[in-house]
């Protein structure tokens, strides 16, 4: 909660406004029911009549107060009344400058042995039957009060409502600013990420993270600005509005809002664990879905899509049996507070009608309690439903904070060299373990890949080579010994230079949606055309693009879709060629193409590469015949380190190699 509410910080001048907005529009709507009170006290019981000492009295009414003060010096009524004549008869009118306080006092005693309240509704009625006995149009007098104090009312609910709209709107504004800001954050985060963190949370989760989780904070974010601040304010006016209107009723509102406390507490105790596996079921369900849809075409190819099925099924279930526990615990709080309620206007009635019968009461009055009871109780209400989403919010809140929180384990030194780096690549005893991994991937790796020539791995499948050239551009960082770029050891270099003279083909080609030419400058955008066109040229790419009606111009689907393996590897390389790097790192990425392709590119290539170095991964060893360097790689480490036939002769791991892809007169004329 208090994470929810620290991402307001920002926008808290927003939040004064929304606040100063609510305190307005919670001072109309209490207002209201004390209008409404005094249409049924005054508007309808009295015809609108307000006075409690009369404007008008009757010459009966006139001559019994004079009697009443024969033989004394007080000349009170002498003082206040004057008798006009008209053609309907004689009554007496209130002067102006008449002595209201004592006149009051003097027409009270009359009404002993009364409350405060039962004398005022009686001299309302004094009043009204004076009037009536004058000849007042009591009805006409009745409509002009009703329509005034309705138009009170009107212009308070119109006010009202400003507020109300103009509270969403900051309200939403805000909320869509917090969701804007925990987006962003979470993306930089995310992107700063080394492999590790990103294995660490799984790629399904930190896209849940940054979706449905900010989604959820940004839903909770609006209801805090527009009901949670609102539901106190309004509640404590109510208890205010009713200790000022009656007190006699006060503990049906202290029993209501005691059961209402106690079936919140009731509901966050069984939900909120519920609430807490919800999400993580969410992860569960994005993780197979995107497993699913990423591998549709082996799973048709090999008839698993019953199986898949099933599995998707499963986790799609789980997340579905926990809904429905959440959705009917809170649907069981709707129909209580629904009988709270109710129970309240009950016991309102019930008690309340025998003050009204005694006297005690007037019915007015009696509505104002009520409908003050009901904003009190309906302020728990909405804090109630508010809570039903805060369990989930304060859930999603954590898992984002969780984020935030992680430290990159990659991370650039305080004082980074600064030089212009040539491109020479050693390792130095380089050892390197997966996180909670108990063995290491590679162990005791030396030797120096220098610019100018071709530094070739092979090995068999899961030997180490990829781990071994994506520790270059720091994915991983090494776990014993060291990596140098000229000398300097690539965790004292600053990241960005790092990677800026490091030309990367990742083994499984990776095209973004755009272009043709924005996937091939995408290593530099300042890239002129002629370093482009020279790129696609190199990299064996000119000709299909060339065929497409818009050439570079023509549209590259998300990951690629619409063009094949071999032109997404070919694009790849064009990538980073276009970048002109110090460094080349190849990771398999000549094994989409056939062998006169292989061959042209790799020609072509070799042209550019003249000051570079350059370090492939093959599989084939057709690819590295004239690599100045071949490393041979077994279980994560060193076997062999040669020329193709130094090792041919001299290599038995290479030598079963070449025996399983070259043919016996190729290998024997290597041995010549």
């Amino acid at each position: 909660m208090l994470k929810i509410f620290g991402n307001l910080k920002k926008y808290w001048k927003s939040v004064a406004v929304v606040f100063l907005l609510l305190v307005a529009q919670a001072l109309c709507e209490l207002e209201l029911p004390a209008y409404t009170s005094d249409i049924v006290n005054i508007g309808i019981a009295r015809s609108g009549v307000e006075d409690t000492v009369p404007r008008y009295l009757s010459c009966e009414t006139a001559a019994a107060m004079q009697a009443a003060e024969a033989g004394r010096e007080n000349t009170l009524f002498a003082d206040s009344y004057e008798a006009v004549d008209e053609g309907n008869g004689t009554y007496y009118v209130l002067k102006k400058d008449a002595d209201i306080d004592a006149l009051l006092e003097m027409i009270a005693a009359g009404f002993p042995d009364m409350t405060a309240d039962n004398l005022s509704a009686a001299l309302g009625q004094f009043c009204v039957s004076e009037y009536e006995k004058v000849g007042i149009d009591l009805s006409k007098m009745q409509s002009r009060y009703v329509l005034k104090v309705g138009g009170k009312m009107l212009l308070l609910s119109l006010a009202a409502m400003a507020c109300t709209i103009m509270v969403g709107f900051f309200a939403a504004r805000t909320a869509a600013g917090v969701g804007r800001d925990l987006r962003t954050k979470v993306f930089s985060k995310v992107v700063g990420f080394s492999n590790a963190e990103v294995e660490q949370f799984s790629t399904a989760s930190l896209i849940t993270r940054s979706t449905n989780d900010i989604q959820q904070i940004q839903m909770v974010t609006v209801m805090l600005l527009r009901i949670v601040l609102y539901a106190p304010i309004l509640g404590i006016g109510g208890v205010l509005k009713v200790l000022r209107t009656d007190t006699s009723m006060s503990y049906i509102i202290a029993v209501a809002v005691l059961c209402v406390t106690g079936v919140v507490l009731l509901l966050f105790v069984i939900a909120m664990p519920k609430f807490q596996l919800m999400q993580k079921l969410v992860d569960r369900v994005n993780l197979v879905a995107r497993e699913i849809l990423t591998g549709l075409s082996v799973i048709r190819a090999f008839s698993r899509e019953s199986y898949e099925e099933k599995r998707f099924d499963k986790a799609n279930t789980d997340l579905m049996e926990t809904q429905l526990f959440t959705n009917r615990a809170m649907n069981f709080m709707m129909p209580v507070m629904m009988l709270i309620m109710n129970g309240v206007s009950v016991a309102i009635v019930w008690f309340g009608g025998k003050g009204v019968d005694a006297g005690a009461l007037q019915v007015g009055d009696m509505i104002a309690f009520m409908t003050y009871a009901m904003q009190i109780i309906m302020s728990f209400l909405m804090i109630t439903m508010v809570s039903i989403m805060l369990p989930r919010a304060g859930v999603a809140a954590e898992r984002i904070d969780e984020v935030l929180k992680t430290e990159t384990s990659i991370v650039n030194p305080n004082t980074p060299v600064e030089k212009e780096f040539q491109g020479e690549v050693e390792f130095h005893d380089v050892s390197f373990a997966y996180p909670d991994a108990e063995e290491n991937v590679v162990e005791h790796i030396s030797f120096t890949a220098k610019p100018g020539e071709t530094t070739a791995f092979i090995g068999s499948t899961g030997s180490g080579k990829s781990t071994l050239v994506n520790l270059i551009p720091r994915f991983y960082d090494v776990t014993q010994g060291s990596i140098t770029v000229d000398g300097v050891d690539i965790r004292d270099m600053d990241k960005k230079k790092l990677r800026g003279i490091v030309g990367y083909v990742p083994q499984k080609a990776v095209l973004f949606s755009g272009t043709i030419r924005s996937n091939i400058r995408y290593g530099s955008e300042e890239n002129e055309e002629e370093a482009m066109v020279r790129a696609a040229k190199i990299s064996q790419s000119e000709e299909f693009i060339l065929s497409k009606e818009k050439n570079y111009d023509s549209l590259i689907a998300q990951g690629g879709a619409n063009v094949s393996g071999g032109q997404k590897q070919r694009l790849s390389i064009a990538r980073a060629i276009a970048k002109n790097p110090k460094i080349y790192i190849f990771d398999d990425s000549f094994s989409a193409l056939d062998f006169k392709t292989d061959a042209v590119l790799r020609k072509e290539l070799s042209k550019v590469t003249k000051e570079a170095a350059v370090l492939i991964v093959a599989q084939r060893v057709s690819t590295i015949l004239h690599a100045e360097k071949i490393i041979v790689l077994d279980e994560g480490k060193i076997v062999g380190m040669g020329t193709h036939k130094e090792l041919i002769r001299n290599n038995e791991v290479y030598r079963q190699i070449a025996a399983s892809q070259l043919s016996r007169a190729d290998i024997e004329a290597t041995l010549l």
